[in-house]
């Protein structure tokens, strides 16, 4: 089983600053986070319908969502946490945890 927490940021009122603390602050406190599997960011999305397509969207991995858990419970998740809230400051954000269903249907 795979857990994953997703945050989707729609567009800064000012890209550049939300960059630079993204990519300079918050970028290297998250990747601290305990049991951090993987991490990707997406840009430059499309939408196929409906809305605005959001700016950035960031994928954290772990084995558990007991890990996950853990991860944001630790002295490392509590910092990324906090920083987060300035994060908000600068571009509307919506974020969300979720087990990986790997099975298709046939």
């Amino acid at each position: 089983m795979t857990a994953r927490f997703i945050v989707l940021y729609e567009t800064p009122a000012d890209p550049a600053a939300f960059d630079h603390h993204y990519r300079d602050i918050h970028l290297p406190l998250a990747r601290r986070l305990p049991g951090l599997r993987r991490y990707t960011i997406g840009r430059d999305m499309v939408t196929i319908r409906g809305g605005e397509p959001y700016y950035l969207v960031a994928e954290l991995e772990w084995d558990t969502m007991e890990e996950l858990r853990a991860a944001f419970a630790s002295p490392e998740g509590r910092a990324t946490a906090t920083d987060s809230a300035h994060l908000q400051d600068l571009a509307p954000v919506r974020s969300m945890i979720y087990k990986v269903d790997e099975s298709v249907p046939s």
